[in-house]
Order: structure tokens, then sequence, then C-alpha cells
């Protein structure tokens, strides 16, 4: 059974993405005192009176919509009002009923989907502002006050979406199986084009418009080959031209989104090529430890001749020599080539950092390398390893217990992990190798 979903809707500014973050109890969404921060539709897991349930914060909806990012935040809108189990329509008393508010109540009364009204801002604890009462002219049924600041009326306003919920019959999704992947890059290199390619409708907004998306957005899809959930970020640009406040938010949550996926998809302008943004966005899922594949995009843009794919992927190979273990995919999310080989990338390589390796086997592989070249010495001290465990995964952790730590020289270290990739593979994921000497304390 699917979970029941609250879209939260309304007009710009009367503090939608304040409300959603009170009731998710984190920062998930941009808060910010300028109308039209939120674009799209932004999903996070809720819980209350034991019922698990998912809310959407939306962008706000201006009917007399007079821009393209303005008409694309309305398109959002009522794509979750198409999908949501009930509405959550958002007013401010500070405002009282405008007639924005109007259109969007006639919006949403067209729709035949259970509304709640809930009005904003009324911040003070045991005095109902008679203001409220305008809001009846509305035709929703009785509203009810609430403080996104405060998190006053939210219990109220829980219970009244709770009763438009259907029976729970017990038979909750298990997301257990379903692989986080982020889609990251510096901006305009088509990951909302890949998105939406891959879920085969318009669920997140895609612009020619440098830094359209915003919010880190969840996108959850299912086909034969599993179950997947797309995040789709903000394109982070050099920290020099992250002069916007907003801007400044949307990288910090692109850099959130990778820290919570389990596959990264670097994405790569093929007309550009490898750029010095690229190599620091993709540092950041390397230092996050995260499985990782390296796309390709625009590749039906590239004159090509036989060897065109091999030099970009030897160009590839040279920018980002730190990850060399992650495989290069070419793609075009305009015209869908090569999209569909993604998902069995994705499965593979979340399957590599998830892999496990006995202690026997690790020793074998490490006696057998350490035969064939010998550890360093240094002033007549021979570095001894006497063994080697695993204690992690995603990213695979190993942990080396040698006489002295200062003799393990970082090409040795090297050396040893490619020793255990050319025995066990682990493609697509980083590894992490800790050293220790005797004595140290295992944690």
């Amino acid at each position: 059974m699917e979970k029941p979903l609250v879209a939260i809707v309304g007009r710009p500014n009367v503090g939608k993405s304040m409300l959603f973050n009170k009731l998710v109890g984190q920062r998930l969404s941009i808060v910010e005192d300028t109308p039209g921060v939120t674009r799209d539709r932004l999903y996070a897991e809720c819980e209350w009176r034991s019922r698990v349930f998912d809310l959407v914060d939306t962008g706000g909806i201006e009917p007399a919509a007079d821009t393209e990012i303005l008409a694309f935040m309305r398109q959002q809108a009522e794509i979750a009002i198409d999908h949501a189990t009930v509405i959550v329509f958002l007013c401010d008393i500070k405002t009282g009923v405008t007639a924005s508010d109007q259109d969007v109540a006639n919006m949403l009364l067209r729709s035949k989907k259970p509304v709640v009204l809930a009005v904003n801002k009324m911040d003070q604890v045991g005095i109902t502002n008679p203001d409220i009462y305008e809001f009846y002219n509305l035709g929703l049924g009785d509203p009810v006050a609430v403080s996104a600041v405060h998190g006053h009326g939210t219990d109220d306003l829980l219970d009244a979406c709770f009763t438009y919920f259907p029976p729970d019959d017990g038979a909750q999704e298990d997301d257990d199986d379903v692989i986080k992947v982020a889609v990251i890059g510096k901006p305009n290199v088509g990951k909302s084009s890949l998105i939406n390619r891959i879920l085969g409708e318009e669920r997140v907004i895609v612009s020619d418009v440098a830094g359209t998306t915003r919010d880190a957005v969840d996108s959850y899809f299912e086909n034969e080959q599993g179950k997947y959930c797309f995040i789709d970020t903000a394109g982070m640009r050099r920290k020099s031209k992250v002069d916007d406040r907003i801007e400044k938010f949307s990288v910090l949550r692109a850099t959130m989104a990778i820290e919570r996926c389990d596959v990264c998809l670097m994405m790569i302008d093929a007309n550009e090529g490898v750029t010095e943004q690229d190599t620091k966005v993709a540092g950041l899922a390397h230092e996050a430890g995260k499985a990782c594949i390296i796309v390709v995009n625009k590749w039906d843009s590239i004159e090509k001749d036989d060897k065109t794919m091999d030099n970009m992927r030897k160009d590839v190979r040279r920018d980002l020599s730190y990850m060399t273990y992650a495989p290069i995919v070419f793609i075009s999310a305009l015209t869908g080539q090569r999209v569909g080989r993604l998902f069995e990338l994705i499965n593979y390589v979340n399957n590599q950092a998830s892999m496990r390796i006995t202690t026997g086997m690790l020793n074998t592989v490490l006696a057998d390398a350490t035969a064939r070249v010998q550890p360093p010495t240094d002033r007549g001290r021979r570095l001894n390893i006497y063994y080697m465990t695993q204690v992690g995964i995603k990213p695979p952790h190993f942990v080396t217990f040698c006489n002295d730590a200062r003799l393990f020289h970082f090409s040795y270290q090297r050396y040893l992990e490619n020793q255990i990739r050319a025995t066990f593979g682990l493609e697509g994921t980083p590894i992490r190798l800790t050293i220790r000497q005797k004595g140290d304390k295992e944690d």
C-alpha cells in the first residue's frame, strides 16, 4: 500500500517551507523571505499517530504567472495536487484573504481533493485573532490556526489531515531495498533532464537557466531492475560565483544529498569535458566515500569518429585521476541514448560498495601481495604487517595492523589497495584503509 501524500500549497511567501520544516523536524526546505524560493516539489517522510506519510512542499502558486519560472512553479504545484491524498492550503493572517488566495481556493475546489485550510502566523497563544473568520469566505470549511515559527496548531492540522488518510492495512512499503541515487554536477549539465527522462514525466523543473534547481528533490522510481530514489541536486558553482544567499543554501543542500545517498551520478557535459568545477564536485563524492558513476551527458551533440569515445574516456581518467574506480557511461538525456544502462550500473556499483570480504580471504591476498613486493624499510627497520580485516561497508573499510604506522608509506597503501581491487573488484566505490600499529586499541 502506498503511503498517504500531504501537499502544502498556497501563494508565495505565506510560510509553506517553514511549516514543512516544522512538520518534518529538520531544515530540508530552503526558507528565505523572498517569494519564489521553493521552485520544485520537495518530499520528506513524516509520522503522526503511528502512521507514516509523505509530505510535499511546493512552490508558491501565482495564478497570474507572467514568467517562465512562475509558470513552472504553478505546474509543479498542480502535479502535487493531482497526486496528493489531502491538500493543506496555507494562507497568511497578516495579509488576509487576497485575490490570489481566492483563485487558488477555486483551483483546489475544482480538483475535488480533500482540503485542509490552514491560516499561518497565528503566533499568539490563547488568543484567537478575529481576522481568521474572513477565511470562511474561501468556501473550504473551518480554518486551522497555525504558527509555522513556533509550531502552535500543527497537532490540530495533522489531526485534520489524518481523517482523510485511507485505512492502514499494515502493508506499508518497505524502503530498505531502495537505492538512493544523487545526481550531481555543475549547473546546466542536464541533471534534471536526466531524471525527467527516467521518470517519463515533468517531475522536476527543467530550464536552460543555470541554477533553476535549488532544493535537493527526491523522486521515487521502480522498474524490473529495482527500486530507486533519485535526488536531483542544485548545480554547484565555484565559491567565488556563489554570491546569492539562496544559492549558498543550495550548495549546502547538494552536499547533504551526497551524504545521504548510496550512489552518485557525476554528470559531465560532453561539449566542455572535465572542468575545474567538475573535479571539485566529484571530489565531494569521493571524500564522502560514495559509490560513483561518471555520466558524460549530451553525447548526441558531439561529432564522432571511431576514436572519439576512447579519447574522451582518457581525458576523463586523466582529469579525475582520483576516481579511476568509477565506470564511465556516455549518454544523452535528450534522446534517451544509453540511459537504460544506468540502472544496471547503479545496481552493480551499489553491490560493490556493500561487499563484505572475510578476514581469511583478505589475509591470503595480503600474504601474496607482501611476498610479491616486500614492505618498505627505513634505517634498517622493516614494516611488518600482521593482518587485515574489514570493519565497514559503503565504502568498504579495511583496517591493517602493523608494527610501525610511520613505515607504512602511502605508495605501499596504494599498492595494497590495487591488489585488493585486482582480486575482489570493488569497481565504482572508493576504499578506506586505516593503519593501526601494535598497541593501538581496536574500535
